[in-house]
């Protein structure tokens, strides 16, 4: 049997953990795939038990692109993910139905008429807020002819950072016995995250919106990987803590090329650099402890309480 282009594609690259994501070359799509991540994100949103944090609302790393997870309604369970392998959005559920649309060039407002359409095919009916968050000049999805485009080979080399990314991220979180958010990707913000905690209570953040007051309640050191969004205008990786601990800004973190941003106040490794390394895995994780180490100092953290040495946490 021939094999299909996508099954072509994931042997070509199979091996390139992690690809070049220039974000002149996708910003189109990438602008487009966050609205339609916000449309499936909502339906999240809408049906599940509110968590601290946040933390009922993001998508999760799965072995062919990005998943909702489990979402109950009426007695059965469901899920949504998008395939970025094979380029579709598959609705999964538990009474063993399942369908799914093709991701393809399409506006928003298509999208989001035929994502309902597939819903309502399955017999679940949600009421979402059609308005886009965390974005400037926000066009409801009804309305939303601009957004359009949806380059594959882009989306693939994304999720595949996202999946390394993902593994990392958890190596780094294994270190931690404190509070921690899972690894999950924000699609409001449209990043992939994991947060740390001291356990103390914050102060009040001024002039925030009940989404930040909930995110930043409590201090936390968090890191993450923007895919050219950010304003930043490349691929990077951050970090910063929050409240700042005086002095944040004068730290001198590993590796060499990391920075710490005035504009946005964080600890920023560009994609790029960590791509180029001769060990990449470790040249990533050097800058998720150095950055942490950093804050975690001058924040006054119980480090002794909260962390566990690199062997206690190897598999």
């Amino acid at each position: 049997m021939p094999q299909t282009g996508s099954q072509m594609k994931a042997q070509s690259t199979a091996g390139e953990l992690w690809p070049a994501l220039p974000w002149d070359e996708w910003k189109d799509t990438a602008d487009t795939l966050h609205m339609w991540m916000q449309i499936v994100g909502k339906t999240r949103l809408a049906l599940t038990p509110r968590e601290n944090h946040w933390w009922n609302v993001p998508l999760y790393v799965t072995p062919r692109g990005l998943s909702t997870w489990s979402i109950p309604y009426h007695g059965d369970l469901f899920d949504v993910e998008f395939d970025f392998i094979d380029h579709h959005l598959h609705v999964c559920v538990s009474s063993g139905e399942s369908k799914a649309i093709a991701l393809r060039p399409q506006s928003v407002a298509a999208f989001y008429g035929e994502y309902l359409d597939l819903l309502r095919s399955l017999d679940i009916d949600v009421k979402i807020n059609p308005k886009p968050v965390e974005i400037a000049n926000p066009i409801p999805f009804p309305e939303d002819q601009q957004h359009a485009s949806y380059d594959k080979d882009a989306v693939y080399r994304f999720w595949r950072i996202l999946q390394r990314s993902d593994t990392l991220f958890k190596r780094f979180r294994a270190r931690f016995l404190g509070k921690c958010s899972p690894v999950h990707f924000f699609w409001g913000s449209f990043d992939l995250a994991v947060t740390r905690f001291s356990g103390r209570p914050a102060p009040p953040r001024p002039g925030a919106d009940a989404i930040t007051r909930e995110a930043y309640s409590h201090e936390v050191i968090s890191a993450g990987f923007w895919p050219g969004n950010g304003w930043f205008g490349a691929p990077a990786f951050y970090c910063y803590a929050a409240p700042q601990p005086a002095g944040l800004e004068k730290e001198r973190i590993r590796p060499e090329q990391a920075f710490y941003s005035d504009e946005l106040k964080e600890f920023i490794l560009k994609y790029d650099d960590v791509r180029q390394a001769q060990w990449p895995d470790e040249y990533l994780l050097e800058f998720l402890q150095s950055s942490y180490e950093a804050a975690a100092c001058l924040a006054n953290w119980d480090r002794a309480a909260l962390e566990r040495s690199l062997a206690q946490a190897a598999p």
